[in-house]
């Protein structure tokens, strides 16, 4: 008599997980190392999409993929325009500097509420030069 009433509590489980607020879906992040010298410590701009509500800043990291090195990166405040401006990873930024050849570069994007918690990610990928 009890398998009868698995199909309503299933239904009813469903109903209330859709009804749950998603989680937001990866931030889109896009960049261009054009114009940008060997070693520079002048961090590309950056635009980033699909940011969600409740955003006050994005966490910016630079690794290099073939060497295993991070070049650091910075917090810049969110401002609504979803573009991290040319230079604005100020302390801590090494841009791309291969040692001989061509390297493959990341940038990951968190956007952060004001508790510092994660909302969405997202990243990039670019050779230099």
């Amino acid at each position: 008599m009890q398998w009868q009433f698995m199909p309503a509590a299933a239904l009813i489980i469903g109903l209330s997980i859709g009804s749950m607020p998603a989680l937001a879906d990866d931030l889109t992040v896009s960049f261009k190392f054009d114009g940008s010298s060997k070693c520079s410590r002048i961090s590309p701009e950056i635009k980033v999409g699909n940011i969600p509500a409740g955003t006050v800043a994005f966490k910016v990291r630079l690794k290099d993929l073939d060497a295993s090195w991070r070049h650091g990166g910075g917090t810049v405040p969110h401002d609504g325009s979803g573009i991290i401006p040319k230079g604005a990873l100020k302390s801590g930024y090494n841009g791309p500097c291969p040692p001989e050849g061509s390297h493959r570069y990341v940038f990951t994007v968190k956007a952060v509420d004001a508790n510092d918690d994660t909302l969405a990610e997202g990243e990039a990928e670019q050779r230099f030069p």
